[in-house]
């Protein structure tokens, strides 16, 4: 009996192995890099400046896949960039994040070359940038956010588009001066997102 399962450990296990791979991977981010909010020191109010209008960002990176019972396993290593552009004092200035993305994803076919798939996805930002401010460090530079997705795959090219949300936020702090002193913080350097990705199995 225990020959047997041996056995057929190794033969799952090739069977796994015979069906996992490496790829490459890259395409297009549009992201809501969410609200501003500000206190004004001066007359000790609070605003907010709302959500962002979403720019084009990009993302390139690598993943491995491994096939397991009717469902795969998904790790990937991704650099991303993304883009905001906000309104204030009547001109526009873009906030722009780069960071390290780890999503871990689980999915399985659903008919034919169609796949759904989700799962957490781990960050490390590496630079954030306010056009025309100086930005402290943010709060947070870990963060953990979900990806919930579908796509197709196609021999060894694969089309997917997901969502991702930040789990929590994550804040960046930064001063200007205009007839006195303004502190602004930045709320959720995590932004949500619409990734549309295209990778390549090698």
């Amino acid at each position: 009996m225990k020959k047997y399962l041996i056995i057929l450990m190794f033969a799952t296990t090739s069977a796994a192995m015979a069906q996992s791979g490496f790829g490459v991977k890259g395409g297009l981010n549009y992201a809501d890099n969410g609200e501003i909010t500000y206190n004004d020191v001066t007359n000790a109010g609070e605003d907010i400046l709302e959500g962002g209008e979403s720019k084009m960002g990009y993302h390139l990176g690598v993943y491995y896949e491994a096939n397991i019972l009717g469902f795969f396993l998904r790790p990937e290593l991704v650099y991303t960039t993304t883009k905001s552009s906000y309104q204030f004092n009547q001109q526009e200035a873009d906030y722009s994040v780069s960071k390290i993305d780890l999503p871990i994803l689980v999915g399985t076919k659903i008919f034919g070359p169609v796949r759904i798939f989700a799962g957490p996805s781990l960050q490390y930002i590496v630079d954030n940038d306010f056009e025309g401010f100086e930005l402290a460090d943010v709060k947070d530079e870990f963060t953990i956010g979900a990806q919930l997705g579908a796509g197709i795959q196609l021999g060894k090219l694969g089309l997917d588009v997901r969502y991702e949300r930040a789990l929590k936020e994550n804040e960046a702090e930064f001063m200007i001066r205009d007839g006195g002193d303004v502190g602004l913080k930045r709320v959720d350097t995590r932004p949500s997102q619409i990734i549309f990705g295209l990778s390549l199995s090698l």
